[in-house]
Formats: structure tokens, sequence, C-alpha cells
């Protein structure tokens, strides 16, 4: 893993990916895209992890988006995986739930790393935008249509066009983000949204995200047909028959994963 993003363990189940490249506002090279791919590689591969906590070491930016140098120098395609799309996380595979955790400013990439995880906690001098039009580029890692997909279309289209940007108050207004705390409790707060999730039966959590992830993009018999399905594997798994029964013995659940 490189240095330029951390990783740690937060308690049993919770994994923090803490983008580390202060000198550069976070911004994304090819060492962090490498790094990144190999943070969601992990996370996915270890039972234990039942949410990901998305963050920085740098208080005031989250992510400045593409390296902006790495472009300029003709190396845009090494900021984008086969498998992940830009920085090897916009279009990622992921079966867990992933939290962004916004104290600073998410600006381009950093947006658009918002818009593909799954929740965010965004601190009060936090600030989302889409600046790629005032450099004659556009939002190509989800922004320019996942963004009108999460908040409302004109405000979107306001956004996309101007490039600028909102604060955390109206991005919660918007729907943007989740929840919005002190600078200082970001991270406290996201950690504490990542337990809740934790302390659901991992598999559940899993198949039920899977299910919203495409509530938007499938028509109703599709989605009940998709929920049928769901539902039929759930049946089959030892966790779906562990929670009634911790119900009933009034005790917390062991959850199993399968």
């Amino acid at each position: 893993m490189s240095d330029e993003v951390l990783l740690e363990r937060c308690g049993a189940h919770v994994l923090l990916v803490k983008l580390n490249r202060p000198g550069a506002r976070n911004a994304i090279n090819v060492a962090m895209t490498q790094a990144i791919t190999a943070a969601v590689e992990s996370s996915e591969a270890d039972p234990a992890i039942r949410a990901v906590i998305l963050t920085t070491t740098v208080a005031d930016v989250f992510c400045a988006g593409a390296d902006l140098k790495d472009l300029a120098a003709g190396r845009g395609a090494d900021l984008v995986t086969a498998a992940g799309g830009f920085a090897g996380f916009v279009w990622a595979r992921r079966r867990k739930p992933w939290i962004a955790a916004v104290a600073g400013k998410a600006l381009g990439g950093g947006l658009e790393f918002c818009l593909a995880c799954d929740m965010v906690v965004a601190g009060r001098g936090a600030s989302f935008g889409l600046p790629e039009v005032l450099r004659g580029l556009y939002a190509g890692a989800g922004g320019a249509f996942r963004l009108p997909q999460a908040i409302p279309r004109a405000v979107a289209f306001e956004m996309l066009t101007t490039g600028l940007p909102i604060d955390a108050s109206r991005a919660y207004e918007l729907g943007l983000v989740n929840r919005v705390v002190e600078t200082d409790e970001v991270l406290n707060a996201a950690v504490q949204l990542a337990e809740a999730v934790s302390r659901a039966a991992p598999l559940a959590v899993v198949e039920t995200l899977a299910l919203a992830r495409v509530a938007n993009q499938k028509t109703e018999q599709e989605l009940w047909q998709l929920s049928d399905e769901l539902g039929a594997r759930l049946q089959q798994t030892e966790d779906f028959w562990e929670g009634p029964r911790a119900f009933a013995e009034k005790r917390s659940p062991l959850w199993k994963g399968r």
C-alpha cells in the first residue's frame, strides 16, 4: 500500500481508507489510483469488514480530483482502471457500503468519489462542486450523470454548467449528504454511522444495498423479481434465521455472515 493512501482498522468491522497527499490537495495521481484499487480489493476480500469509510488526512481538502499535472503530461489514462474507472473507484464493484467523510473541499473527482459512495458525512465547512467546465473539461468520472440522479435536476444543471460549488448545509438540504456535523467531528460521526451499519446482518446489508443501488435503473416489475430473488437467497443463510431467533430469546444476534 502506498503512503499516499493509508488503511486503518477501526474496531472489528470498519475500515478507514485515508487519502494522504497533502502537498497536492489529495489530487489523484497514478500511485493513489493503484493504492485505492488495492484498498477496494482488500476490503472486499476481508469477511470481517462490513463498512468502509473514505476520508483524508488533509483537514481542508477531501480531494481536488485528478492531478492536472498528470493530465497535462499525458498520463490521464493511468488514472483509470478497467475494473474501477477513475482512481480505480468510481465504477468499482463494491458489495459493502462505503461512507465518505468530508471535512473540507470535495471538488471534481472529489465530489465524484462522494457520488460513488453510498453515504456522505460532511463538516460544516465542507463544499462540493464540479468545476471541470471552468478548465475546458467535463465531469467524466460519473459526475455529469450521477449528480442529476442525486439532487434536483435544475440544481445539478446549474452546478455542472457554472462549476460553482455548494456548501454543506445546501448539500444536506438537497439530499446529497446524510449528516452535517462540526468539522472536527466528521470522522467520529462517520465511524458511528459505519458502526450502526456493522451491527446489522452483513449479508442482509449487502443484498439490500445491491437492490437499492439499481432502484432507479429498473422497472418495478424487474425490481419485484430482484426482490424475490434476494429473499430466496437470504432464506438459505444461517443469519436469516438467527435474527428472529435472537429477538425471541431477547439477546443480541450473533451474525456469521453465512
